[in-house]
This record gives C-alpha cells, structure tokens and sequence, in this order.
C-alpha cells in the first residue's frame, strides 16, 4: 500500500483530511474486528511513510477519535526515529517542542492514554537528539517543563510536567529505555549526563511541587486536583531514588561495613524485593539534611489521620505513593552520608523509624485490625521498611536505634511483629497466600539481612543480649507453628504434586533463614531443640508399646 507522505509546499487540507478518515476508519475496524488486516496495514503504512510529520500533526490536533491520535503520535516517533540522521536541526526541535505543546494545550483531556502517548515521543525524540542539542538548546525545553510543574497554569498543566519528566527519566533508564538501534555507548552517555546535569534538579521541581500543594490538600474537606499533582510528584521521587546512580561501586567501597555498611548477602534466600539508594555526596543537601524527609513523614501522618475513618484509603494513589517513598529512604545509604562513624545516617534511619512505628506497632493490635478488615498494606509496607533498615545497618545499629527512645531495642520488635504474624498463620492454617504469608517472608529477609553477614565473618557474637533473647523466643514459637502445619498436613493425601514440589521448595527457603535465627541463640535454642526431639521420641516409644 501506498504510504501517506506529506506533500511539499502548503498543506493540502483535503489530502490531510482524506488520511485523517482514513487513519480513523482503520482504528475503527480494529476496534470492531471489521478485516482487521487491511486496517493494520494502513496504520503501518502511516508509520513507514517518509516525512509525514504534517499529517500526523494534522491527525493529533484534529481528529475526534482517541485511537488515531494515538496512531498518529505513534508515527512521528518512529519516522522521526528512522530519520533523525536527514533532519534539520530546526524540524527535531519543532517537533519535541509540538509534543510538549500538545500535552500542555490538551492537559485536561480525559483519554491519558493519548496524552501518555505524546509525553513519551517527547522524551524518546529529546533523548534521540540529547547529544545533538547545546545546554542551551535543552534549557529551553526545561524552562517551559519548570514553568508548568511549578503551577502557574493550573493543576492539569502541573500533573502533565510532573508525567513528562518521569517519562523522560524513564527513557535515560538503561531498564526502562526505548530501543533506538544505536550503540550502547549512545545510551550511556546520556544517562550519565542526565544524572550528572539535571536529575537532581528534575528531583527539587518534583518536591517543591508536592509541597506547594500539601497544605490544600490537607486542609480541603473534599477531593482537590492537588490529589494527583502530588501523587505524581512522590512517583518521580520515588523513580528518581530507584535510578542506578553512576557511584555505586565506589559508595561500596568506601563504607564501613559494621555502620551502614552495604551487604551484598550473594547467594542468600531473598524473598522480597529492596533497592539500595546511593546518589551519592552532592545529593546529602536536598535528601538527608534540608527538612525534606520530616515533610513526608508529616504529609503521611496528616493524610493519615485525616482518613483515619475511612478503610479504603490506605490503598489510595498518593498513601501508596508517599508509603513507597517512605521506604525507599530507609534504604538510602553510601556516601550520601558524612563520616561521622555513622551518625547522620542513625540518626536518620531514628527519624524514618520512628515515622513508621504506627504502621507496625503494637503488632497485637495492628494484626488484629488486619484480621477484623482493616487494609494490610500499610503493615506490610512497615515490614518492608523494617527489612530496608536491616540491609544497611548491623544487628547492634539497628536494635539500638529503638533503644535511644525506649526500653526494648529494635530487634525486640522484629522478634514481636514477627511472632504475631506466625501467630496468625497458626490459627488459620491455610494453603493460601495471606497477608500474613507476605509479612512473614518480609520479616525472615529482615533477619537474614541482618545475620547472614555475621556468620560470614565469624562475629555472630555481635549480636546484642537482648537480641539473642529475641531470637530464642521467636524460633520456639516457629518451631511450634511449623509443627502444628506438619501435624495438620500429615493425614492430607490430596495435595497435587506439582504443589508439593513448590511447597517443599519454599520450605526449604524458609528452613534455611530458620536456621539462621537459631544459631544466632544457639546455646538456647540447641537445648531447646534436644528437648523436643526427646520429647517427641519417647511420644513414639510409648505409641508402639
């Protein structure tokens, strides 16, 4: 088929026209499985037409129909993409700056699929031409973003700033950037530069536009705009906290391992997924030490107490959002921090700690509100945090962070949270995933996070009395539920094979982080051990006789 170029000289309304219709009835056909084959191939054949720039312009600022513009987006990048080498440096300007237009002219349009669309040709075009293009040229792009995400033209205008940039950070992303057919070199390059040059800046616009809205969102009594503009803030935070940053093999380095080292546990049996953070010394001004991580912890807890009456909002966007971000920051370690033998960074795992305590404790009372159908991801987002914490700091860092405000360390309340959670799984008993499922893997991460690295080196006596009283505790409560499980499943001659293979497997895992807790007590838990095997033995003595 004929593809639709665009013709030379002034636009032909009615040829653009033509292939507008044509373009809208193809996506139409798809849509109503009307011969679905010829209707692709004319969308193809847009999209392989050489030069139809105008057209689809013409397509995206004029047609009624979603799916067109969507087709017609679709088509500037990949032409643009093919082309990029025969173009002037006016018409690859021109069109990054009609995409940026578009998605700030059409911010309040209710198809974000289309909007999402035109947000990413512009990233994908301006990462394309990132190393064609003098600083100069780029601050001119980021100067009409700035002046959008700082909401000077209303919240829709800001949401779509906000989107553009995590877009664009996404497409700089080694994980999460578009193929381009260039070398990797290309794309290194402007990762490296894109970290070095703006992404810290692209962070502050982020915060500064979550905390322009906070107190209008805090103080409404009903639903604002704000809502989003601040969700998608704490998304881009939490993207650009996520991102690889370039330092990470030095920041390892040059830590010390017993203050907030950086484990690498190797071939150690994780369940749950945890990124480090390591941006490194020049980020220390806008993460750790200008206010920003109190201003979160005080958004959530305001949020929190505002909704206090209404379960569902735990699962909401910006709860999610801002938990994430929460999170993340308890794994924030490296360099970022001052050499002070580690105390900025206790000092702010305290300040995270203490935020989430109320998601997590008392752990009786917080699983009990889960059983009566309070919504459990707040907890398992507090375990989460709890296994962060763990992964860089040591066992005596970490139950001491607890211990400077109360009378049990924070190993305490691991031991605790956890023994209510395998207090749960023993009352129900049930083959399915649960909440409490979940919490337990989280919560045996944390523990081999922090006990792994001591057996290594040989000092599990670092772990602290009280710590060593904990464990000990907790492992003759595992040692019950996992009896009690064995017990009950023993008589059960229903289980399907291929469930039983899984089973055994993630027994195994769980075995092997079970371990780990019982040697850290050893000298209570082997007695412990022996007294039950001799228990059970002569149980089984008296049965034959």
């Amino acid at each position: 088929m004929q593809g639709f170029q665009d013709s030379s000289g002034p636009p032909n309304v009615a040829q653009l026209q033509a292939t507008m219709q044509a373009i809208e009835l193809a996506c139409a056909s798809i849509q109503m499985h009307i011969n679905p084959s010829a209707a692709e191939a004319t969308i193809l054949s847009l999209r392989q037409s050489p030069h139809p720039y105008q057209t689809c312009q013409f397509i995206l600022e004029n047609s009624l129909v979603a799916n067109a513009r969507f087709q017609a987006a679709a088509a500037i990048r990949d032409a643009a993409i093919r082309e990029w080498s025969f173009l002037t440096a006016d018409v690859k300007k021109s069109l990054i700056r009609f995409c940026l237009c578009y998605i700030m002219q059409h911010a309040s349009s209710p198809e974000r699929y289309v909007q999402a669309k035109v947000s990413a040709v512009a990233a994908q075009l301006m990462k394309r031409g990132w190393l064609d293009f003098e600083a100069s040229e780029r601050e001119s792009f980021f100067y009409q973003i700035n002046q959008s995400i700082h909401g000077a033209h209303g919240s829709d205008v800001q949401f779509c700033g906000i989107n553009f940039l995590e877009s664009l950070v996404s497409e700089f992303s080694p994980s999460t950037s578009s193929a381009m057919g260039l070398p990797r070199e290309f794309h290194e390059q402007c990762r490296r530069s894109l970290e070095l040059n703006y992404l810290k800046t692209f962070y502050c616009w982020a915060k500064d536009a979550a905390a322009s809205v906070t107190s209008m969102i805090i103080d409404s009594q009903t639903e604002v705009p704000e809502v989003k503009v601040c969700t998608a803030a704490l998304r881009l935070m939490f993207q650009i906290l996520n991102w690889d940053f370039h330092n990470t093999v030095a920041a390892k380095a040059s830590i010390n391992f017993y203050f907030v080292g950086v484990k690498d546990h190797g071939d150690s049996t994780k369940r749950s997924e945890y990124n480090l953070v390591q941006p490194g010394p020049a980020w220390c001004d806008v993460l750790v030490s200008s206010g920003h991580i109190s201003w979160l912890l005080n958004l959530y807890a305001a949020l929190r107490q505002k909704f206090s009456c209404q379960a569902f909002w735990l699962d909401c966007p910006i709860a999610l959002s801002a938990r994430k971000l929460i999170v993340q920051f308890c794994s924030l370690a490296g360099t970022i921090f001052h050499s002070d033998n580690g105390q900025m960074h206790e000092n702010h795992l305290l300040q995270l700690l203490l935020g989430i305590m109320q998601w997590i404790d008392p752990p009786d009372a917080v699983s009990r509100a889960i059983e009566n159908g309070k919504c459990e991801s707040e907890m398992l987002d507090g375990c989460r945090a709890l296994l962060s914490i763990a992964t860089v700091t040591t066992p005596f860092v970490f139950d001491q962070l607890l211990k400077s405000i109360r009378p049990f360390g924070t190993l305490q309340l691991l031991s605790s949270l956890m023994g209510e959670v395998v207090k749960v799984l023993m009352t129900h008993n049930s083959d399915e995933e649960t909440w409490s499922w979940q919490a337990r893997d989280i919560l045996l991460d944390s523990w081999t996070a922090l006990l792994i690295p001591l057996e290594r080196s040989g000092q599990s006596s670092l772990l602290p009395h009280e710590g060593i009283s904990a464990a000990a505790n907790l492992f003759a409560l595992i040692v019950e539920s996992e009896l009690k499980v064995a017990s009950a499943s023993a008589s059960d001659d229903n289980v399907e094979a291929e469930y039983f293979q899984a089973s055994v497997s993630a027994m195994d895992e769980r075995l092997s982080a079970y371990a780990l807790i019982a040697r850290a007590a050893i000298n209570v838990t082997v007695p412990f051990l022996i007294g039950l095997f001799t228990e059970r033995l002569s149980k089984l003595n008296k049965v034959h006789h």
